[in-house]
């Protein structure tokens, strides 16, 4: 007999679906009530692309083209202290991004080609890979959008719910199906949930965004702990290799680290136990507040325990198996490098300075990764790309190809280390430049400490809603604007020190009042990189020094 579940108590205001009343609290759910966001597409193809940029409704505009991975550009020339001050008509301009989803980051050679193609013709060469495996093209015409959609599902590759209250592109193992260490290959749930799920009405309407993580590596390589859902590989000691499930991650402005669920799920079972979870967001998740509408701010009111109580007994109906963690590993995550493959083959990682590459150079890589391997290519987490299946002989002509493009295998720490969201050359929130500031940053590190060889993670965020997890680096920075003394507007980084994933997750430390000048920061970190050399313990990781380190140091 199921047990019968304890409701938890929810204050009648929370604007969830369960409490029986959908009158929608703000004005996202009042236009995702009026038409499901999904339904853009027609409007896109038939009027809005015919008709030019000055005919989209602003509902659509501002809010329903996010869930076909489309975002209005910012107006180049503003300010980052006009940022929160223009309507939002002030800052668009008339470009989008796009989102390419890349579900488990993988690419064929040929879908590799085709996005390449559309950067260089409608995108005006620009190609970022992004901290959820993506690709992000600019400069995109809405006349253009539906010859680009051809392309790319031509090809396989969709940019449905690419953004939006939906549930984003599923990361995955950069590494799935060839590492020689892989506990177990979650590809097939990834391809699944895609199948089944994303572009469909039944998750097209939900709180806010919904983020997956599926990896059966024990390099625990997607960032489970910042994931609305992450299923991450162990072995069972009875039942064998399977996923240990955590839920309800998230950073922004109001980091929390997701909860084990202390259950374990066999691969077959990944689509049902997600689909549970995504639907106890739709129902319960809360819709009266934006900045509250996250599956963190359900999961902290509930706990892991209630949260189980309430997948297991109202979506599941099944108990599920109880199950081991992950062990703690300090294995790296972002796979770059000379690694062998389980079939005596090689992938070559690689790193562009914060994500950024360009469609000549995606060309360029295809071309290589065709030439040296099998063609197939990997987009990761952490902004780098892999190049997969190279025999051995061929490695290093490969590697010298790749460097030759400014795509090192064997990189600096601090380019190695490094990411950067998108930034006021492109976002709307955005208070700072990024991305061209990460590769200053990291060029003058190189120069100026060389044989700096610790791991070390610098990740650079151009607004407080810590896109590139600015809490979880070494060294994470928040921009910000303020007025000098003389009445200019100077771009300033806010410093957060310390942060880190994996085997001791852990928020960064802000240190009081320590903001430091864009201008300063290459001085800034060289000082800091220097201290920490001369007063480490012996393989002392900076993440540990800087918490114990006195803030007299830090600055």
């Amino acid at each position: 007999m199921t047990e019968a579940v304890t409701r938890p108590k929810r204050n009648q205001a929370t604007g969830a679906w369960a409490d029986g009343d959908r009158t929608p609290l703000n004005p996202n759910e009042v236009f995702k009530q009026a038409d499901d966001g999904l339904n853009v597409r027609a409007r896109i193809e038939e009027v809005y692309s015919k008709e030019g940029f000055s005919s989209i409704a602003p509902e659509d505009l501002r809010g329903r083209m996010r869930w076909w991975g489309l975002y209005t550009q910012r107006k180049p020339g503003i300010d980052g202290g006009k940022t929160a001050t223009l309507p939002p008509e002030a800052l668009d301009d008339e470009f989008f991004m796009m989102r390419v989803r890349s579900d488990g980051g993988a690419l064929s050679n040929e879908q590799l080609r085709v996005i390449a193609g559309i950067s260089t013709e409608f995108a005006r060469d620009t190609a970022d890979i992004s901290d959820r495996q993506n690709i992000q093209l600019h400069w995109i015409r809405v006349e253009d959008v539906p010859e680009i959609w051809r392309r790319l599902e031509a090809v396989g590759l969709t940019t449905a719910e690419a953004c939006g209250d939906t549930p984003r592109v599923i990361l995955g193992s950069p590494v799935a199906g060839i590492a020689a260490n892989e506990i177990v290959d979650g590809t097939p749930a990834v391809r699944e949930i895609l199948e089944n799920y994303i572009g469909t009405p039944e998750f097209s309407n939900l709180p806010r965004k919904f983020k997956t993580a599926i990896s059966g590596s024990p390099n625990l390589d997607v960032a489970h702990e910042a994931n609305d859902v992450s299923f991450v590989g162990v072995i069972h000691p009875e039942h064998g290799p399977g996923f240990d499930v955590w839920a309800a991650g998230g950073l922004s402005t109001n980091p929390m680290f997701a909860q084990r669920l202390g259950a374990w799920v066999p691969l077959e079972e990944i689509p049902e136990v997600w689909k549970g979870v995504v639907s106890i967001f739709r129902d319960y998740g809360y819709r009266r507040l934006r900045n509250r509408a996250r599956l963190k701010f359900l999961m902290a009111d509930w706990g892991p325990e209630k949260f189980r109580q309430v997948l297991e007994t109202e979506y599941l109906g099944r108990r599920l198996i109880d199950g081991p963690p992950q062990e703690a590993t300090h294995l790296r995550r972002d796979h770059v490098g000379v690694n062998a493959q389980a079939d005596g083959n090689f992938w070559v990682g690689v790193a562009p300075i914060a994500g950024r590459v360009s469609g000549t150079r995606l060309a360029r890589i295809a071309d290589l990764a065709a030439e040296h391997g099998s063609g197939r290519v990997r987009l990761t987490p952490h902004q780098k790309l892999l190049v997969l299946d190279v025999p051995g002989d061929a490695v290093e002509a490969l590697v010298e190809a790749l460097d030759a493009e400014d795509l090192p295998a064997r990189p600096s720490e601090f380019r190695r280390g490094v990411m950067a969201c998108t930034g006021i050359e492109y976002c709307k929130l955005a208070l700072v430049e990024t991305k061209a500031r990460a590769r200053l940053v990291v060029e003058e590190l190189e120069a100026r400490l060389p044989e700096f060889d610790v791991p070390f993670t610098i990740h650079v965020n151009g607004c407080p809603n810590a896109c590139a997890r600015t809490q979880v680096a070494d060294v994470g920075l928040k921009g910000m604007v303020q007025s000098d003394a003389d009445g200019n507007l100077v771009e300033l980084f806010q410093v957060h020190l310390g942060g880190g994933l994996g085997a001791t997750p852990q928020l960064a430390r802000k240190t009081r009042a320590l903001k430091v000048a864009a201008a300063d920061l290459p001085d800034y970190i060289e000082r800091l990189a220097r201290t920490f050399l001369a007063h480490r313990e012996a393989d002392e990781p900076f993440a540990h020094w800087a918490h114990r380190a006195d803030e007299d140091l830090l600055r």
